[in-house]
């Protein structure tokens, strides 16, 4: 047999090295595959609309810009940026003016005034409020459309090798709090004579020590990773001061302190708990680190949930504490998985009541993460065009996938548990009797009984393992847990790639409000006739109103009235505004020139997206006359 044969297999001791190396790689792959496909970064806040619209030709200068968009963003002195055909810039260089109001959130930028006729380049940048650095141009033309030097930029924010490596970095951030936390609780709950066994320590600490370092990494790579995209970026104290004012720097900091407290907490649990002897006081002991731990690990998943997704959109106060559940519950199961695995391959100790504490801890893991996940995704995706038209919603049906298969390998591995017997324990306990009578006979020669001692453990240790790995009930949960843990390095990799890609809900609204430019709106010439009374002397008439050519971008306005005998009739003040309010738009306020008698007109009137539009028009026939109507047209 190849237990008690090296040369017919593999020995005992590489059997772990090469699982653990299979692992890494497989992380490699699927997280390179991920980050290929992925390509930058894609973020919680969309562009949902500008004036002038991408690609409209507008007959006048506008005196300003405005960019719409799904939420809040941050912005700094050069967010938005319009230069001119020649590559300069036609915008004043001010900050941007914050013009939103209620639910509609929209900056502006004010231009030169006198601008030629061409092709101007409106290029934006900014950091959504879920973290994420979004960006993206897009071009209008002044009187006709021209050539134009400047080149639309094909590298969006957070891409490049910074996105790369800061990608990496979130990875590896969430497989050390998985590591940190799992291994904890396994030790704690599952297997409390785990707190001895070095390698169960050495996974705890290596997981701490990645997601330190992994911390540590994004917060200094933050600066480029909104910004310049270039690493040397990562060094400039005055960007560093920066980040640290926005909220994902601040939730980078937090956790740092909380890892602090982390080390604490590993020091205890593998020093004077793993020393404690008296039941009672170690019993103890386990309330005092379950309930400390447990603090310390809700505050490091709050920093994740503070800073991303789970802290913007709708019912963020709710999605906040749900998103902390959800990591506790994946690092309990995944880290869970992962201790268990480290037990089974290089440790002797563990028996069949840990395992099936682990596998009651799992069951209720999966409950957690079922109710959690539901409620995101819910959330995040809101509809099932949605979770099959958008990389948000596919990337969730893959999760959903793997965690299938996760619990179907799962339910093996509890087969195995069922099996499973502390036989092989006590065989192991037996082999370590080794006769005494010739320790005793070189009792005098101290460095004779040290030689014998490291001899004999030698020995014990190579039976141990001999032993162990001859059980078949455990050699079969070895492997299904390893087929476990292999399902979950690529559940963690597709969870990594959810928290950086635009929510499913997110992406159809902006695709829904912000038109392309190659593909401007059909839409036609808009007619409309309201009656108005202002209940004064001659107050009664017609409002006749022309929109063309209809659709989306810039449209010539004409107004006509009429009076109560059909004429043309002359009022003191006539205003119109525009209003979608199925997207919160408007009133977007229309001022038109009189022509002629009874004959109003405005130009370059700005439709910045399709859709069932109010118009209101306020009509005054005297000093205290006045009146306003409104009637709806489809426009675009």
């Amino acid at each position: 047999m190849s237990a008690t044969a090296p040369c017919a297999g593999p020995s005992p001791i590489r059997r772990p090295l090469a699982a653990a190396a299979l692992l890494a790689t497989l992380a490699g792959l699927v997280f390179g595959l991920l980050l290929a496909g992925a390509g930058p970064a894609s973020a919680h806040a969309a562009l949902t609309g500008s004036d002038p619209a991408d690609g409209a030709v507008v007959d006048t200068a506008p005196e300003e810009v405005t960019l719409s968009f799904s939420e809040a963003i941050a912005v700094g002195d050069d967010s938005i940026r319009v230069l001119d055909p020649s590559g300069k810039r036609a915008d004043t260089e001010a900050e941007p003016k914050d013009l939103s109001e209620g639910s509609t959130v929209r900056y502006g930028v004010a231009l030169h005034s006198g601008l030629p006729d061409g092709t101007y380049t409106v290029a934006w940048q900014a950091i959504s409020a879920d973290s994420h650095p979004i960006s993206g141009a897009f071009t209008f033309s002044i009187g006709a459309p021209s050539d134009t030097t400047v080149a639309l930029p094909s590298q969006e924010a957070g891409g490049g090798p910074v996105g790369v490596v800061y990608d990496i970095a979130r990875y590896a951030a969430y497989g050390g709090f998985v590591l940190l936390v799992g291994g904890s609780a396994f030790v704690l709950v599952c297997w409390r004579g785990g707190a001895t066994a070095l390698p169960m320590q050495r996974l705890v600490v290596r997981g701490w020590l990645t997601l330190t370092a992994a911390t540590l990494v994004m917060l200094l790579l933050r600066n480029p990773y909104t910004g310049s995209g270039k690493f040397a970026d990562a060094f400039d104290l005055a960007g560093l001061q920066s980040v640290l004012d926005t909220k994902p720097g601040a939730a980078l900091v937090s956790r740092l302190l909380l890892l602090g407290a982390a080390a604490l907490f590993i020091a205890v649990l593998f020093g004077t708990y793993a020393r404690r002897e008296d039941e009672r006081e170690k019993k103890d002991l386990t309330f005092g680190l379950a309930v400390g731990g447990g603090v310390v690990a809700m505050g490091i998943a709050a920093t994740w949930a503070m800073s991303e997704h789970a802290s913007t959109g709708i019912q963020a106060n709710i999605a906040m504490p749900v998103d902390v559940l959800h990591l506790l519950a994946v690092a309990a199961w995944l880290g869970g998985l992962a201790s268990l695995l480290v037990a089974l391959y290089r440790t002797p100790d563990i028996g069949s009541a840990a395992v099936r504490r682990f596998s009651a801890v799992a069951f209720g893991s999966v409950v957690v993460l079922a109710a959690t996940g539901i409620y995101q995704s819910w959330r995040q995706v809101g509809s099932w065009s949605a979770l099959t038209g958008t990389r948000y919603g596919q990337l969730l049906i893959l999760k959903v996938a793997l965690i299938a298969v996760l619990l179907a390998v799962a339910w093996f591995s509890r087969r195995w548990t069922g099996r499973l017997t502390d036989s092989a324990v006590a065989s192991e306990d037996a082999a370590e009797e080794e006769p005494e009578s010739e320790s005793e006979s070189v009792s005098a020669d101290p460095e004779r009984a040290a030689q014998l001692a490291r001899q004999r453990a030698a020995l014990t240790a190579t039976k141990k393992k001999r032993i162990r790995d001859a059980d078949p009930q455990r050699s079969g949960l070895r492997r299904s847990v390893l087929a476990e843990a292999a399902v979950a390095v690529v559940l963690l990799a597709v969870t990594t790639m959810l928290t950086s890609t635009e929510p499913g809900r997110t992406e159809e609204e902006a695709a829904g409000g912000a038109p392309s430019a190659s593909a401007p709106a059909a839409g036609g010439p808009v007619n409309l006739k309201m009656p108005f009374d202002t209940g004064g002397q001659n107050g009664k008439g017609t409002v006749r109103i022309d929109i063309e050519p209809g659709r989306t971008g810039s449209n010539d306005l004409h107004v006509w009235i009429d009076g109560s005998d059909g004429k043309p009739m002359d009022v003191p003040e006539l205003k119109l505004a525009l209003t979608l309010e199925s997207k919160d738009i408007g009133p977007l306020p229309v001022v038109p020139d009189r022509l002629a008698e009874g004959h109003w007109s405005a130009s370059a009137v700005q439709i910045p997206m399709a859709g069932d539009w109010k118009i209101d028009v306020t009509v005054r026939t005297s000093d205290i006359d006045q009146v306003t109507i409104d009637k709806n047209a489809k426009i675009g």
